[in-house]
């Protein structure tokens, strides 16, 4: 008899996420076809064996650029991600600690930026800085931090009266030390769960900022850019916007999957 699997979202999104992850970092290296060369005699061409995917307007292979285009969105969500957690701790833990005006004064700034939807936030400064990866950078991490403070000062505010930090405390342990040693340690079960999350959302909003021409420009292959140059093919030519579109979707839910397995797994552990 087959064992029922006791966290299914978690199987499925590992799944998906893998494969995502190992058709950036090798789908590139084993299909080596380029995925910028132009070739107008086949321009438009639907999906074959030479070309999986089909072709581009410009004859360009749809296989080769939604798998670069895979290694630009796992870049920009892991480093938005990164710098969003960094940044989120760092103001969340040391809000709580401080305690007081200054707790009051940073929330009330993060309740400012979660006053906007996330997206228009995003699509606003990208507006403001210029297209350009840096910038698109910029703009997810000042849409995504406040998350990640709003989870640490939260847990911190509950963990700062434990006997093992107010020991620490006594002790002469800095606030930077307390934080680090004793007081993130504990958190890292729900920032694990938020930026799992997080990265999908991140995938799904650098898509959209590419696709208005605030994310990566062309030629460089993003889901996003795909998207927008496919749409005027929508009739003749479907798979250009068929294969990212497929491929956002997929690793939204992979990542949404694979967040809430590790949302049941901590929870079960609590």
């Amino acid at each position: 008899m087959i064992a029922r699997v006791r966290n299914p979202s978690l199987t499925i999104g590992v799944t998906i996420v893998a494969t995502m992850i190992l058709a950036a970092l090798l789908g590139p290296l084993l299909f080596r076809t380029d995925p910028l060369a132009i070739d107008l005699a086949g321009s438009l061409t639907g999906p074959s064996l030479a070309h999986p995917f089909g072709c581009d307007s410009l004859g360009r292979d749809m296989l080769a650029r939604v798998l670069w285009g895979a290694r630009l969105s796992l870049s920009i969500s892991t480093v938005v991600v990164a710098l969003s957690l960094v940044v989120g701790s760092v103001i969340g833990g040391a809000a709580a600690l401080a305690g007081g005006r200054i707790d009051n004064l940073v929330m009330r700034a993060v309740d400012i930026v979660l006053a906007f939807p996330g997206i228009l936030l995003a699509i606003a400064l990208a507006a403001i800085l210029g297209p350009g990866l840096i910038d698109l950078v910029i703009a997810l991490t000042a849409m995504g931090w406040t998350g990640y403070a709003r989870i640490v000062r939260g847990e911190v505010l509950t963990l700062r009266e434990r006997e093992y930090v107010v020991a620490a405390t006594t002790l002469g342990a800095s606030p930077s030390r307390l934080l680090t040693r004793h007081l993130l340690p504990a958190v890292a079960g729900p920032l694990a769960v938020q930026a799992t999350f997080g990265i999908g959302g991140i995938i799904g909003a650098e898509a959209a900022l590419s696709f208005l021409g605030l994310g990566a420009m062309p030629p460089t292959p993003s889901w996003g850019n795909m998207l927008d140059a496919g749409r005027a093919f929508l009739l003749v030519a479907p798979h250009l916007t068929t294969a990212p579109g497929l491929a956002i979707g997929l690793s939204i839910l992979g990542f949404n999957l694979l967040g809430d397995g590790i949302a049941q797994r901590v929870g079960s552990r609590a």
